[in-house]
């Protein structure tokens, strides 16, 4: 069975889903539209170039960022949020501190420039620890602005080009099954 019949199988039906949540119903004629749940190449290829651009944005933003993009664009809902799950509390520093130097490279900036240390949390002063994040991040500056959206298009395109390879190899392999077994006509 391949991977598409599936996910198909195993996926809720949005029409239904959507009817039954009190929640999202009045957003089902935009949420509902089927090429959102489509499992087309180009589709699923954009969405996974959507969530990894999207993933890097701050905080509760990222799966926000991903439904407005993936509507806008008409791809897999489903897979642009889910490819924003790349980004967690282990993986942000490393991810920022690359775009920080992405975003120093892009901006020429000198080697002087150093990323500040991240505070530590003590578990005690939350509110002083949140101060302390927000004076880091202002410490950051342009290379920080610049660099955040350049690696998530990085990023993007990336993970748009590798689902369009992988996908196409999958797609040559059955080929060439379907061939072997059928005889070559």
């Amino acid at each position: 069975m391949s991977v598409k019949r599936w996910l198909l199988r195993k996926l809720p039906n949005p029409t239904a889903w959507l009817a039954r949540s009190r929640v999202l119903r009045p957003l089902a004629p935009y949420l509902g539209h089927a090429q959102l749940w489509s499992l087309q190449r180009r589709r699923v290829a954009l969405a996974v170039a959507i969530g990894m651009f999207a993933g890097l944005m701050p905080g509760p933003m990222q799966m926000i960022m991903a439904v407005i993009l993936a509507l806008l664009f008409r791809s897999n809902l489903p897979v642009a949020v889910a490819c924003t799950l790349y980004t967690n509390p282990l993986t942000y520093v490393p991810l920022y501190y690359l775009a920080f130097e992405l975003g120093k490279r892009l901006l020429g900036v000198s080697d002087g420039l150093v990323m500040p240390v991240f505070p530590v949390f003590d578990g005690q002063d939350m509110v002083g620890w949140q101060q302390a994040v927000l004076v880091w991040v202002t410490h950051l500056g342009w290379p920080l602005v610049v660099g955040v959206p350049a690696l998530g298009l990085s990023l993007g395109v990336a993970g748009y080009v590798m689902v369009m390879l992988c996908w196409q190899c999958i797609v040559s392999r059955q080929w060439r099954k379907r061939k072997g077994t059928r005889g070559s006509d």
